[in-house]
């Protein structure tokens, strides 16, 4: 079976292909596969590599000196927020991880390479999260209890600087990554938010010690600050687990994409639709056309193309044009 070359648009470069697709739906079959477009709106240029890097590098520097200063005063804020910053420097080493897996090419065991390693590390920055913030409660738990004479004055000092290095580590993801698309850099970009806001608990902390000598403050701040950080988390758990169970994009309404097709001149039905994420950036649409007998399918397939990119930036579409002699069996899904 013969395809007029369709041409695949690789990073900006135009490449003319020949495609022959095997499905076997009998010997009729007229599939047609566009060619996909792998540039990914750029969320994996280096910006985000520089970004997720200066923030890992202030990052580390600040865990060891709050972790430092929580046992020298014996603040929990400050411990539990060095804790936190540990967990985080884990996830910016992840996350730095999945940009350098998914550049790596496809295999023969692997067709769409690598890319979900980004979601998979969203995930367990998420649930990295949970295990943090859970420590944190817990510990709170027994200080209301027993609240420890704590160095407030040291403590509102270490945390303030370590308020201002969050604050420069967010400040370079959103400088330099694309926090807003990239789930990956949007998990990082949460931790050290989460960071920042464990810093001013601690400082919050601090200056009601130092004024009232409420120890107890230090406990609370703790557990407002875990809870906060716990819907954060939550936000990316969902996500990721959304991207991985194939639901569809929060960008696209299958009822619009599926009316705009259906008003292709000589579609009859369109059938076996599903729309899902492959990684930040890269959705995909496959489909079954009916077409009319007399249309052109290749008329028709172009038509399709166009309408799923220009107007549902879907640039990654295999599309199956058919007639309706053609008989295949009922998909499971």
């Amino acid at each position: 079976m013969e395809h007029s070359p369709v041409y695949q648009t690789h990073r900006g470069h135009d490449h003319p292909h020949n495609h022959d697709h095997g499905h076997s739906h009998g010997p009729s079959d007229n599939h047609n596969h566009h060619g996909h477009s792998h540039g990914i709106g750029g969320h994996h240029a280096p910006n985000n590599k520089k970004g997720l890097t200066i923030a890992l590098l202030i990052t580390a520097s600040i865990m060891i000196l709050e972790f430092a200063g929580g046992l020298w005063t014996n603040s929990l804020a400050l411990l539990s927020d060095s804790g936190h910053m540990l967990s985080d420097a884990g996830a910016l080493v992840l996350s730095l991880m999945a940009l350098w897996f998914a550049v790596r090419p496809p295999a023969p065991n692997k067709t769409y390479g690598y890319y979900r390693f980004e979601i998979l590390a969203a995930l367990f920055n998420g649930a990295t999260l949970f295990v943090i913030a859970g420590f944190i409660i817990w510990e709170a738990y027994h200080r209301l209890w027993n609240p420890p004479t704590v160095s407030s004055g040291s403590m509102i000092a270490i945390a303030c600087i370590g308020l201002l290095a969050n604050l420069a580590s967010a400040w370079a993801l959103l400088r330099q990554g694309d926090v807003k698309d990239n789930i990956n850099v949007r998990s990082a970009y949460l931790h050290v938010l989460g960071d920042a806001l464990g810093s001013v608990g601690a400082i919050v902390a601090g200056v009601l010690m130092l004024a009232f000598s409420w120890y107890v403050a230090d406990p609370i701040i703790s557990v407002v600050v875990a809870l906060l950080i716990l819907k954060s988390a939550w936000g990316v758990i969902r996500q990721a687990i959304h991207i991985l169970m194939e639901g569809t994009p929060a960008t696209v309404d299958c009822a619009q994409v599926k009316k705009a097709l259906l008003q292709i001149e000589g579609v009859r039905e369109v059938h076996d639709f599903h729309v899902w994420t492959i990684t930040s950036g890269l959705d995909s649409l496959s489909c079954h056309i009916v077409i009319d007998e007399p249309s052109d399918s290749q008329t028709v397939l172009q038509q399709a193309i166009h309408i799923v990119e220009q107007q549902f930036r879907i640039m990654h579409t295999t599309i199956q044009v058919e007639t309706p002699a053609l008989q295949h069996g009922d998909m499971k899904v």
